[in-house]
């Protein structure tokens, strides 16, 4: 039997014949079966999406998607991106009959407590997912972040010859997917930027969870994509010929994204659901299922059955994968020959390394006179963006307040793509997205700016990366009342408190310029999962660093430090950020009425919350139960850290405009305040006993 994988070109993949639709058909028909059957074991999935999108998924996983099952991470593969992720089982069975580490057990398993098939995607956790989805519009968002770092290494590295990066992305997206906000932000930048490596199936079925989409959504499609830049084409997406030629075809649009319309029936194969809102989310049952089986040409098979046939289609996909990838291998290693310089930095980048030496960036930095500390922090991006070739930044139209764009950086284009800088446009959601994308990619550390009152718009983008332990930087400036006169619709109250309760985001508020400048350094050694920079519009004093002065900021790297205050201390200060300073002031206050206090700058908590329990006790002595914090925010989440008898200088309501200086003596975020405050406690410790 002639098989549908040949080791032919894959850029010009040879015409369909009678014998490979059969293949395919057969393949397919595979797909759905598994799907509806571990749907329907656990009595809980999306059996609807499998059914409809399993031809369309075949042609291009069998005719046109390069990868290589048995090393999921090469770096050279199509990256594969499920955007509407409740048709996870889709891609499990995609995932196991082409060879992944995803054996039939797991199948069996899904949606199970520790099975590698949960109900949605998740990034890290199953071999060969790409991207964690389920919440609509985040994959193809996300995945227009990933052909742009395509396009990106390709225009630096590529060399005559040498043809290193030369990948697609390709998207499953579905009618919700277009409806959600992020895609038109992302999709309209996609356009502008002209990145033709990104291809997207679009599922049109005309069906959502309520019913038809008549009921909500009624705009032409096509049309719109038009307006955008993108190359547009409508196909029956059971009509594998037509589907394949439509993929020929994008893949012959070096300039333009595509969207390819993918007509389909929602369920497809089922005889009492197919084309209606019940298949799309709950199991078919047991007598459904069978006459799916039989409507399919099954009817003899038993659940979870995969036909000889397909077996020896995952043994070819598994052998062309891998001479693809020593054929690219033996590529990159005559490339390091030829092109030695290019060559060591591609592979650390890759590698997710930072060059030898980057920190002595930060130590030629210094700071005197008083700073704002997103002023501060592009002083910092100047020194590192020239010597860490992996960051590249943007900024949602606010470059210059953000202080995001550096001298050594220019904007990204759709004719150039070496600036390293990203003019987002107004579209939050969309950055936070496509920062994600790039450091899915790999050879990116993205960091992006707005303000921090903005970080609401690109909130899902943020969770997602914390989800999925991705190394993204947020600089969020204008940080509190701190900026003004732009009055409560600007200032940000309940943000930081937000932010901290997003689980693996680290969140950072530096005090000083000192502070800013390790906070980037924290930034970029923490791996594992984003990280919120925290910053300020007014100016802040610096503190003198040194002996017999204040402590190093390297002290920030600990989440939390003691600044000022004796070994006799009767309370604590605890502050973030510009408060630190109403802090010192109060401490100073404090000691003229004889009463000795500690002042600990808490940047992080974060950072501090991951210290060992004896450091935290050396910071924050239990014996010392006379405790206030002040930050200008809402108080929540700082009871853990003043105990029972302690007090919170805050904001519980929302700003007002005014110069700044009046709104913190007008809200009562003051050093008598703050001193105050340390009173009362002190009483209420020596009342409880």
């Amino acid at each position: 039997m002639e098989n549908i994988y040949t080791l032919s070109d894959l850029a010009k993949p040879e015409e369909l014949t009678p014998e490979h639709i059969t293949q395919l058909r057969l393949f397919a028909h595979t797909v759905r079966l598994l799907s509806i059957d571990a749907v329907q074991k656990a009595n809980s999935g999306h059996p609807g999406m499998p059914l409809g999108m399993a031809d369309v998924a075949a042609v291009l996983w069998m005719r046109h998607l390069k990868h290589n099952p048995s090393n999921p991470g090469w770096f050279d593969r199509d990256r594969f991106v499920l955007s509407a992720g409740h048709g996870s089982m889709l891609l499990y069975s995609l995932l196991h009959l082409t060879g992944y580490d995803l054996p039939l057990s797991e199948i069996r398993n899904f949606r199970q407590w520790n099975s590698k098939t949960p109900g949605h995607p998740e990034y890290g956790h199953t071999p060969g997912v790409e991207i964690t989805t389920g919440p609509l519009g985040q994959g193809i968002s996300t995945a227009v972040g990933m052909a742009l770092g395509e396009r990106i290494l390709a225009e630096q590295y590529n060399k005559p010859n040498f043809t290193l990066v030369d990948h697609y992305t390709y998207v499953i997206a579905s009618d919700g997917d277009l409806m959600e906000g992020i895609s038109h932000e992302a999709c309209s930048l996609a356009g502008h930027l002209g990145l033709g490596k990104l291809i997207v199936l679009y599922d049109d079925n005309n069906i959502t969870i309520d019913g038809s989409t008549d009921l909500s959504f009624s705009e032409t499609v096509l049309k719109r994509f038009d307006a955008y830049g993108w190359h547009t084409r409508e196909v029956d997406g059971h009509n594998m010929t037509e589907v394949d030629a439509a993929l020929r075809e994008a893949r012959q649009e070096p300039h333009h994204p595509s969207l390819i319309a993918c007509r389909t029936t929602i369920g497809y194969g089922s005889p009492n659901r197919a084309g209606t809102a019940k298949a799309h989310g709950e199991p078919l049952g047991e007598e459904e299922v069978k006459l799916t089986r039989e409507n399919l040409g099954f009817s003899d098979s038993p659940p979870f059955h995969i036909p000889p046939e397909v077996s020896e289609i995952t043994r070819s996909v598994i052998r062309k994968g891998q001479l693809l990838q020593q054929q690219w291998d033996d590529l990159f290693h005559e490339y390091v020959k030829s092109h030695p310089e290019s060559g060591k930095e591609l592979q650390q980048r890759l590698a997710g390394q930072l060059p030898e030496g980057w920190e002595q960036e930060l130590s030629e930095i210094s700071f005197d006179a008083p700073i704002a500390t997103r002023a501060a922090s592009g002083a910092v991006l100047n020194k590192l963006v020239p010597a860490i070739p992996r960051l590249i930044g943007g900024s949602a139209d606010l470059s210059g307040s953000n202080n995001t764009l550096t001298k050594s950086q220019h904007a990204i284009t759709r004719e150039n793509t070496l600036g390293r800088y990203i003019h987002y446009g107004v579209r939050e959601h969309a950055m936070g997205a496509m920062m994600n994308g790039l450091a899915l990619h790999g050879g990116f550390i993205p960091y992006g700016g707005t303000f921090l009152v903005f970080s609401d718009y690109m909130r899902p983008a943020i969770r997602l990366a914390a989800m999925m332990g991705l190394q993204v930087i947020y600089v969020f400036t204008h940080d509190s009342i701190g900026l003004g006169e732009d009055g409560p619709t600007h200032q940000p109250v309940e943000h930081l408190t937000a932010l901290r309760s997003i689980p693996n985001l680290t969140v950072i508020r530096p005090a000083d310029a000192p502070e800013t400048a390790q906070a980037w350094k924290a930034a970029l050694a923490n791996t594992t999962g984003p990280t919120a920079l925290v910053l300020t519009r007014q100016k802040l004093p610096v503190l003198p660093r040194g002996e017999n002065t204040y402590p190093p900021a390297e002290k920030l790297l600990q989440g939390a430090y003691i600044v000022k205050g004796t070994e006799n201390a009767q309370a604590i200060i605890i502050a973030s950020g510009s408060e630190l300073h109403i802090a010192l002031q109060a401490h100073q206050l404090l000691k003229e009425k004889g009463i000795n206090t500690k002042v600990v700058s808490m940047p992080s908590t974060e950072l501090f919350d991951a210290r060992p329990q004896n450091y935290k006790a050396l910071i924050l002595p239990p014996r010392i139960r006379a405790r206030v914090a002040v930050e200008a925010g809402v108080t929540s989440g700082w009871h853990k850290y003043v105990g029972d008898c302690g007090e919170i200088i805050g904001l519980d309501h929302f700003g007002a405009s005014a110069p700044y200086q009046e709104l913190y003596k007008r809200l009562e975020i003051t050093p008598e305040a703050v001193a105050d405050a340390v009173q009362r406690t002190m009483e209420r410790v020596r009342m409880k006993g």
